[in-house]
């Protein structure tokens, strides 16, 4: 198995399939090379010191509004490694989105046709397997070609929400805030992924999820950017009875977080009184959760506030890489009782 980031030397055998990329995907050197390949993902992981991130960019085929062959991008953090198509397994009365299962080193991996699920057809196939790892699963996309990893800032990305169907999370200008910029969607795989195999039972909501008390006057403040994060969130912190204010970005958070500051001081009151703890994801647009909780952190107004990463971006490096830009946790997308015993161990060193 790969780590996230990584992208499989297997994608070689695709030059048929896919044009040539600009600039060249990195590929997974040989075994004795892996030095290179993990000073790559150390490389990746700092951008986030900056907010910016990397975007793997791929079309599905043509859209079904028109004859545009879009582009599409996820997260290089979302994905385990790219293949050449292997064989598939049809599994009987599985979603019509589920081609089927693969064997993929050894684990059976659900692959779904992520161009029938955006309504896209493509013109030569379904030739690359995306191999992905978030929210606590692994499963894989066909897609019709990848085209190239582009790095980002954060700024770039806007919220696309209510624009895309519930699938669409955000857009990237590729090439910054120009005219005629190239465009690329952001798909909410967590939304597809709940759409297309839906868990057989909810987490959040659940009556064992125990009751969170947080000092009176304050408020838990959450930003997300995904519709279903956000869903998912508010019905887990309710669960708890935990009063709440959501944001759908990081940036949002921030400002908002500005906002709660000055009216505490016409109140008499400090921030503390106010917020009691701050919930983050880690992809949003504008600004992302890593520089939320940096910024928050070392600004003398808020850096005793308590900050909680919470998101489907798992993995060491992930996590690692929270403790150094100052969160006082993480916690890995949707459990609710997960996170109410997380919020009640953060709280207790109040």
């Amino acid at each position: 198995m790969g780590a996230p980031g990584r992208v499989a030397d297997d994608y070689s055998g695709c030059a048929r399939a896919c044009p040539a990329p600009a600039p060249p995907l990195h590929f997974l050197p040989p075994k004795p090379a892996m030095k290179p390949a993990l000073h790559e993902i150390d490389e990746r992981t700092n951008l986030t010191s900056s907010n910016k991130f990397e975007l793997l960019l791929f079309r599905l085929g043509q859209s079904a509004n028109s004859e545009q062959r879009e582009l599409f991008g996820i997260n290089v953090f979302k994905v385990r490694e790219i293949l050449v198509m292997p064989p598939i397994t049809s599994m009987a009365n599985a979603s019509p989105h589920v081609m089927g299962v693969a064997n993929i080193r050894g684990q059976i991996i659900p692959v779904i046709n992520l161009a029938s699920v955006v309504g896209c057809k493509p013109a030569s196939g379904l030739g690359i397997l995306l191999v992905t790892e978030f929210a606590r699963s692994t499963q894989a996309f066909a897609v019709e070609e990848v085209s190239e990893i582009v790095r980002l800032e954060w700024q770039q990305v806007l919220s696309a929400e209510g624009q895309g169907g519930g699938l669409v999370t955000s857009i990237a200008r590729l090439d910054g805030d120009i005219e005629n910029t190239r465009l690329a969607q952001v798909l909410d795989v967590e939304q597809i992924l709940q759409n297309v195999m839906p868990p057989e039972k909810q987490a959040t909501g659940s009556a064992a999820v125990p009751k969170v008390t947080l000092p009176a006057g304050t408020v838990v403040l959450a930003a997300d950017d995904s519709a279903l994060a956000r869903s998912m969130i508010e019905q887990g912190l309710s669960s708890m009875n935990v009063p709440y204010v959501m944001t759908k970005t990081g940036k949002e958070a921030w400002d908002r977080l500005h906002s709660i500051h000055t009216q505490a001081q016409m109140e008499g009151k400090t921030v503390r009184d106010k917020v009691a703890l701050v919930l983050t994801d880690l992809e949003m647009p504008e600004m992302d959760g890593f520089t939320l909780t940096r910024n928050i952190k070392s600004d003398a107004r808020f850096k005793t506030i308590p900050v909680v990463i919470h998101s489907s971006l798992t993995g060491a490096a992930n996590e690692g890489h929270v403790k150094t830009v100052g969160a006082d946790a993480y916690i890995a997308k949707f459990a609710a009782d997960e996170l109410a015993a997380t919020l009640l161990e953060v709280l207790s060193h109040r």
